[in-house]
């Protein structure tokens, strides 16, 4: 287990789950509504900005692809690591990475970094627009680059990267109820992150931390 991680979070206590709060309605999830919300976005404050640092390094840049499959219900493309890497081994992740020199943008790195870890043609994707940074433990400054991705598009997954490729429908992410607080205290520090565990089958994906939190802010965007 990394340093970041000394703790199973799994094993660590639900404090509490968002029930009261409303998720988003099912006709703000469209692609239609979700092209006018990022070309009119609303005025509004992300929820979690940051986690506590763990890391001494130099600050990074880093984007991640937030895609929304165009499927009847809408579905968020999102992926396993495999059990080898040394970092976020074996985590639920957007697809992204760290910033290349060549990369135009935030949106230029989500895309190619999408296109090397699930094989994700640029041509499928429309790009909308970006959340707010993010900024890990690690000194990571991750740009959430939210985009359209059509169905007809197929995926071939980097298996040295990738252990699996699967979608969440983005109801089911965007509603509260599914929103589970979780707390740990470690030398003397209180950590509190979110996960939104989700039944994809036979798989149990565990869906936490920074891509969970960033799923948050996706929410307050689209219900201000």
């Amino acid at each position: 287990m990394s340093k970041a991680h000394i703790f199973d979070p799994l094993q660590v206590p639900v404090v509490r789950v968002d029930r009261h709060l409303s998720p988003v309605s099912p006709d703000r999830l469209t692609p239609q509504a979700l092209i006018a919300r990022f070309a009119h976005p609303p005025i509004w404050q992300p929820e979690l900005v940051r986690e506590r640092k763990f890391m001494d390094r130099e600050p990074a840049q880093a984007a991640v692809l937030v895609g929304v499959i165009m499927r009847e219900q809408p579905t968020v493309l999102l992926t396993q690591r495999t059990a080898h890497l040394s970092t976020h081994s074996g985590q639920i992740a957007f697809a992204g990475g760290k910033s290349d020199p060549g990369d135009a943008d935030a949106a230029a790195t989500a895309l190619r970094e999408a296109q090397e870890e699930v094989g994700l043609d640029p041509r499928h994707v429309q790009v909308l627009g970006e959340l707010p940074t993010y900024i890990t433990g690690s000194a990571f400054y991750v740009t959430p680059v939210v985009a359209l991705i059509s169905e007809d598009m197929t995926l071939q997954p980097n298996p040295f990267e990738v252990a699996h490729a699967f979608e969440v429908p983005l109801g089911f992410l965007m509603d509260p109820a599914n929103h589970r607080w979780h707390r740990v205290t470690h030398e003397g520090f209180v950590r509190e992150w979110l996960s939104m565990p989700y039944q994809d089958g036979a798989h149990q994906r565990f869906i936490w931390g920074a891509t969970a939190s960033m799923l948050r802010n996706f929410y307050g965007f689209l219900q201000a």
